[in-house]
């Protein structure tokens, strides 16, 4: 059985262990990453576009955001519609300077990919993981398959950033391991459009026929959703269809630019976080210890926040022998994890129409959410939470 031997293992490829891996390089730390999936697929991966201030400032900090500070889309504020009205919120202004920028993960991802192999450094893809041993010892290892072969990666650390469904969380003894759910009762349906944006920000649309967002991957690609039952059949929508009941969720006069559809899909709402975040040297980021349904933008911006304080709890701890940070890892993420799910989980409830919803129900969203445009009290508290909550208490 081959052995290859690193400081850092990372299991996934997404945008958290590439930036992780970015990173330790760029700090002088060895890394191999771990993709169970193929180059194309993860390439091709359709994912959030909405990146927050922080987010963006990490990305450029650490090399990997010439592409996207040419490319990106700078948005100051957000629409929101309801009572067929139309209001908004100038986050830039409510939040003294701060905006969020358009630029998808798919994107970065690939940026992410192109450099790390442009610098010659290990990227395995369609290396599956399938178990990982003796992490309370010196040295770990992560058992996989590569190439139609048995492997073992031998590190001292053990990232998994390898989301909802990969192993690594399941390396946590089920005896200090605690995990909090909430499924909600409903779903987006999403299409990616070639069509221009009819609006230059984000569109928030509460109306009785249910939630309706508009946001974009670029000047002529528009991205869509429309809140659907968990278990509607997209398949059964026409494209005429899909934006004739969008603009009437969306109301207040707007119409959406049409186009050919070139990708559709249905996401499932969900609220997720396991407890804790380490065991011995295994580190959880991202989608791998926690999930936040997509209203309000924050998955990816959740892992990337999550990486930014374990790559610097890595740095200590081989610059300075200082093992503080990696020990208050787990800590510090929750603080934040659990802001951030307050957030995401407020605005899926405010802005979605439930099952066997009352009008009362209806009243007290409507009321909330002219709260939020009519005080600048509850919109600095909305645009805050928007571009992104302060790294400053963390470090």
């Amino acid at each position: 059985m081959k052995k290859i031997k690193t400081q850092v293992g990372i299991i996934g490829a997404g945008p958290a262990g590439l930036l992780l891996a970015q990173m330790l390089y760029n700090r002088g730390i060895e890394s191999v990453i771990l993709e169970s999936r193929d180059r194309a697929y993860v390439r091709a991966r359709l994912r959030a576009g909405v990146q927050e201030q922080n987010t963006v400032d990490t990305f450029i900090k650490e090399g990997v955001g010439e592409k996207l500070q040419k490319n990106s889309m700078v948005h100051k504020g957000i629409y929101l519609h309801f009572n067929n009205e139309k209001h908004y919120l100038n986050v830039e202004e409510l939040t003294g300077g701060k905006v969020v920028t358009v630029y998808g993960q798919q994107q970065v991802t690939c940026d992410m990919i192109d450099i790390r192999e442009a610098n010659g450094l290990p990227l395995l893809f369609e290396a599956k993981a399938n178990k990982i041993t003796d992490l309370r010892e010196k040295n770990s290892q992560i058992h996989f398959t590569h190439e139609g072969e048995k492997k073992v990666l031998e590190c001292d650390f053990i990232a998994g950033c390898d989301g909802f469904h990969g192993i690594s969380r399941k390396h946590i003894p089920k005896k200090i391991q605690q995990t909090f759910q909430r499924t909600f009762p409903y779903a987006w349906f999403g299409i990616l459009a070639e069509a221009p944006p009819a609006c230059h920000e984000v569109i928030y649309a509460h109306s009785d026929r249910g939630f309706a967002l508009q946001s974009m991957r670029g000047p002529n690609l528009s991205r869509l959703y429309l809140q659907v039952p968990n278990n509607e059949d997209i398949n059964q929508w026409t494209a005429d269809a899909f934006f004739d009941e969008f603009d009437k969720r969306v109301g207040a006069g707007y119409q959406v630019n049409r186009g050919e559809l070139i990708n559709r899909g249905l996401a499932p709402m969900k609220s997720f976080v396991s407890e804790p975040l380490r065991y011995g040297n295994l580190f959880l980021s991202g989608d791998a210890a926690h999930i936040v349904p997509p209203t309000g933008a924050k998955g990816m911006n959740l892992a990337i926040a999550d990486v930014k304080i374990l790559g610097e709890a890595f740095n200590r701890y081989y610059k300075d022998q200082d093992d503080d940070l990696l020990n208050r890892y787990s800590e510090i993420c929750l603080r934040r994890i659990w802001k951030v799910e307050r957030f995401s989980w407020w605005c899926t409830t405010t802005t979605h129409i439930a099952p066997r919803q009352t009008k009362f129900d209806t009243k007290m969203q409507l009321a909330t959410l002219s709260y939020l445009v009519d005080s600048k009290v509850g919109g600095h508290s909305f645009a805050e939470n928007y571009v992104g909550l302060s790294f400053r208490e963390q470090f």
